[in-house]
């Protein structure tokens, strides 16, 4: 029965979910109503969780602990080896309707042009890469950092073993930057926090550079209805692109955290001779003269648009960015000391 276009109930399981947009899709699922089971180790905080069910295990190890068990719908948060996702939806194919598979815009096989849709060519594994994929402990903790150029197209092979396993009932998600509360990559964060902080900023490259981003809670709500709508396919799922600049976020944050900070914007040749290091050092910066990476931050998201994808003021994923952060005393994983800031800034005056 459908009410308003949407499912009374359903029930969701996440694999995963205790961690940064796993968090927001149990919000985002509850606020409509919906039944939650989480799968997943057992290592991250769900404290503040409600009425959501937890059943702790490897999904490399013990998928058995879901047998008998149905759900509406699965979502794959953390699927990063196609040989765990492969398991996965091999053990859940006859227990759900749909399978969730959150996936990356990294899947592309280049990004020197922009605005890039989804029938975009994908990124594929060299006879090397493969060898070095097949020695990763999938028990292991497994990031972007650890899998490194490998990332992308390990994606692709993910998505492929889920659709391959549910034909017509898959739906992949290539996320784009994901920012907001939880973020445990710091990349937006840090200019949240530098910028709150006031002072002199240290900014990377053109003032009108175009980024993109997504507060993880539009993310969250839009994967929420497209599972009530039982909907599949690829879709690229991120801010709008050409619409947000380096300088008019910096702005905006400098507006809402009500900082005296100003940007000492520096080029790229200056950059590359002190060695600041792109993406960590100056989160949210790509060399321009990176062809191979331009249009990285540019993806098409019309296909998304066209199914509702909605977005909030920049203003309230600041305010929300910033609130959180404040509440945590643990160190940047992303962005440059106070210390190595103040002796750029001293070199780029000086030259």
């Amino acid at each position: 029965m459908f009410v308003r276009g949407k499912k009374n109930l359903m029930k969701i399981l996440i694999i995963g979910g205790t961690k940064f947009l796993g968090r927001h899709l149990v919000t985002a699922a509850q606020t409509r109503n919906h039944e939650i089971t989480l799968f997943n180790r057992g290592k991250h905080s769900s404290e503040n969780f409600e009425n959501v069910e937890q059943i702790h295990g490897d999904r490399n190890s013990d998928l058995g602990k879901l047998d008998g068990r149905s759900w509406n719908a699965v979502i794959d948060t953390c699927g990063y080896l196609p040989q765990t996702v492969k398991a996965s939806v091999e053990a859940l194919k006859n227990s759900v309707e749909q399978y969730v598979f959150i996936s990356s815009i990294s899947a592309y096989a280049d990004f020197s042009n922009s605005n890039y849709d989804e029938t975009e060519p994908v990124a594929t594994l060299t006879e090397e890469q493969k060898g070095k994929a097949n020695k990763i402990d999938p028990k292991g903790e497994i990031t972007a950092v650890v899998l490194e150029d490998m990332y992308g197209a390990l994606k692709v092979l993910c998505e492929q073993e889920a659709e391959k396993a549910l034909p017509g009932k898959t739906l992949i998600v290539r996320s784009g930057l994901i920012v907001g509360s939880f973020d445990s990559t710091d990349r937006f964060t840090y200019w949240a926090m530098r910028t709150a902080d006031g002072g002199e900023v240290f900014a990377p490259g053109t003032p009108n550079r175009f980024v993109q981003l997504i507060d993880v809670r539009d993310l969250a709500e839009w994967i929420i209805r497209m599972i009530e709508c039982s909907e599949s396919g690829i879709y690229n799922v991120t801010g709008k692109p050409f619409e947000l600049t380096m300088e008019k976020m910096l702005e905006e944050i400098k507006q809402v955290s009500g900082s005296d900070a100003s940007f000492t914007w520096v080029d790229e040749d200056f950059l590359k001779r002190e060695n600041v290091e792109e993406w960590s050092e100056m989160p949210l910066y790509m060399a321009e003269s990176n062809e191979e990476a331009q249009g990285f931050l540019s993806a098409n998201v019309d296909k998304a648009l066209a199914k509702n994808l909605e977005f909030r003021p920049l203003n309230e994923t600041i305010e929300d960015t910033l609130a959180w952060r404040k509440t945590r005393t643990d160190y940047m994983k992303a962005g440059i000391s106070v210390e190595r800031e103040k002796e750029l800034l001293r070199k780029w005056h000086e030259q």
